[in-house]
């Protein structure tokens, strides 16, 4: 199911920063902690293992814990498209 949602976001493209992604920025820029162009499915694969706790974080988990695997998913997607 993950990957299927993974490949709808990633075929539909997306155009405008998903709810959630605008704030990746604050932390995750270019000079500190770059992560945009990053491989989406990578992204995803990581942002659900910080939700489930399988990854520690001290702020990610708390971020990802919200949102679906369908949101996860379309931040993954959007931030692999950024450019650096």
């Amino acid at each position: 199911m993950r990957r299927l949602a993974l490949a709808a976001a990633l075929l539909l493209g997306a155009a405008a920063a998903p709810p959630g992604a605008a704030s990746c920025s604050g932390c995750h820029n270019p000079a500190v902690l770059p992560i945009n162009g990053q491989d989406a499915i990578r992204l995803s694969h990581t942002l659900l293992a910080y939700r489930s706790g399988e990854l520690p974080s001290t702020i990610m988990g708390r971020l990802m814990k919200p949102l679906s695997d369908a949101e996860i998913t379309s931040i993954a997607a959007w931030v692999s498209e950024q450019k650096s």
